[in-house]
């Protein structure tokens, strides 16, 4: 087997698996696919296209990118995704938000940024009859997020695969949960995927970028650090935990 055709099956198969695994799509499932212009969220919605065409079972995607006052080129972006999902054959649509204006604080804040799209994606998928929203969030992704959320909210919690909302209406799937960033980039590399580059000004400074780089850092130590990360939430020893903080006089 050829090397181009090794990452198509390797990636093809843990996608399969994660979805069959937590149960992501079922037969007549809407699926909107966020989709920002990076390579994750493209090969996202490349393989969901193709998986759909290989199945027995029916089901819709439609892509959505937001655009926001943070992007320098706005009109760019809009013709290569719009050309991109033509090539595709899959629905699409477009928004455009007002971030950076609606920011009274003036911060370049990451959550202010999540919390609006999110908003739109949300009412997106209400408007079009969609129950479900896939993120091209992967291992990487969720290993990153487990440590943002323990080193600044003090608190064990992460990404989970499959993420039920507002009393079941909508659920968000990361079909590629089970898949690291190099997997990922090596196929939108086999696939010549277009990618658009992010112009977020937080990307290299972010609490994310941060934790990106410790990681990076750690593995040239222990390689496996990440799927160290993955499992130790459910591997505790409870004798060996006790309760250690400051105590408020």
């Amino acid at each position: 087997m050829a090397k181009k055709n090794k990452i198509e099956h390797f990636v093809t198969k843990r996608l399969g698996l994660a979805v069959n695994r937590y149960g992501m799509i079922s037969a007549g499932d809407k699926v909107l696919v966020a989709v920002s212009g990076g390579k994750d969220s493209l090969a996202l919605l490349h393989l969901l296209e193709r998986r759909k065409r290989a199945l027995p079972i029916d089901y819709t995607v439609m892509a959505v990118h937001i655009t926001t006052d943070y992007d320098s080129r706005p009109k760019i972006k809009k013709k290569e995704l719009t050309k991109y999902f033509n090539s595709l054959g899959c629905e699409y649509v477009f928004k455009e938000i007002k971030i950076a204006k609606k920011n009274k604080q003036k911060e370049q804040n990451c959550f202010w940024c999540s919390w609006n799209r999110r908003k739109v994606l949300f009412e997106t998928a209400e408007e079009a009859g969609f129950s479900k929203i896939a993120f091209g969030h992967h291992k990487d992704d969720a290993v990153e997020t487990f440590l943002m959320n323990m080193f600044w909210k003090a608190e064990l919690s992460g990404m989970n695969p499959v993420q039920s909302l507002f009393e079941g209406k909508i659920a968000i799937i990361r079909p590629l949960i089970l898949l690291e960033e190099k997997d990922v980039a090596s196929y939108a590399r086999f696939a010549e995927l277009p990618e658009l580059k992010s112009d977020c000004p937080r990307n290299s400074d972010s609490k994310r970028a941060f934790i990106r780089r410790m990681i990076k850092q750690l593995e040239k130590e222990n390689p496996g650090v990440k799927n160290n990360i993955c499992k130790a939430p459910y591997r505790i020893k409870s004798d060996y935990l006790t309760e250690i903080h400051d105590v408020k006089k």
